[in-house]
This record gives C-alpha cells, sequence and structure tokens, in this order.
C-alpha cells in the first residue's frame, strides 16, 4: 500500500523528534484502523441482527475517532508536544484493544468484525512500538 505519510515527513523542513520510519508506520496502522472500524461500523448496522452489535458499533466508532485524532495530532511537528501525543497513543492502545476484543467475538459470524479486528490489533501494536521508542 503506497501511502503519503513517509514522503510528507521526508519534506518537513525541521528535525522530528521521533524514529520518521516508525512514526510513518503507526500514523498508517492509524489510518487504517480508522477507516476499518468505520467500516465495520456500517457493516454491523446492516446486519439483520444489529441489536446484537450495539456494543461493537459503539466500540468501532469511539475507537475510528480516538485513532483519527491521534493519526492528526502525529502528522503535526511545529512545536510538537511529547507528553500529548504519548497520552494519544495510550489512549489509542485501549480503544484498539477494547474495539480488537469486542470485534473478535463476533468474528465468526461476520467477516468483516474479523478484519476490524486484526486492523486493532496491528494499530495497537504500532502504537506501542511508538510509545517504546518514546522512552
Amino acid at each position: 500500500m503506497t501511502t503519503t505519510t513517509m514522503p510528507m515527513l521526508e519534506t518537513y523542513p525541521k528535525s522530528i523528534n521521533l524514529d520518521r520510519v516508525k512514526l510513518a508506520a503507526t500514523i498508517d496502522a492509524l489510518r487504517s484502523c480508522t477507516q476499518a472500524c468505520t467500516a465495520c461500523a456500517d457493516a454491523c448496522l446492516s446486519e439483520d441482527v444489529v441489536a446484537e452489535l450495539t456494543k461493537c458499533i459503539r466500540t468501532n466508532l469511539d475507537c475510528a475517532d480516538i485513532c483519527d485524532t491521534t493519526a492528526r495530532v502525529l502528522s503535526r511537528h511545529t512545536e510538537y508536544d511529547a507528553n500529548l501525543s504519548r497520552s494519544l497513543l495510550e489512549a489509542c492502545v485501549t480503544a484498539c484493544r477494547s474495539c480488537g476484543d469486542e470485534c473478535a467475538a463476533h468474528a465468526g459470524r461476520h467477516e468483516h468484525c474479523r478484519i476490524c479486528a486484526d486492523s486493532c490489533r496491528a494499530c495497537e501494536q504500532a502504537c506501542r512500538e511508538l510509545l517504546a521508542a518514546m522512552g
């Protein structure tokens, strides 16, 4: 998958206090998770058993919003605030774990939930790796 994340980071005129490769991978994982969670929530709304998927829809939408916001903040580096970035990444880890667990519970019956759970797990891992790199 080709994205503009790394090329944009490479053009940033000043130093960035993070590993640009890890940062780009995390932003891409966040964007992918945002899309997967949004699509999964919509697919859940189309299921005949939508009432059984209420919590799944809620966790999908929460996770999508948190991941989207985090990706946007991580894409900005002027007057960078490491404490804010750290807090958002920690929130993403929590949201992705919660959403991944909820989607995994429905994965046997709904393929969109399986795909979303996988995306949440990958995003959670990317966020953990970037947090570790931040020290």
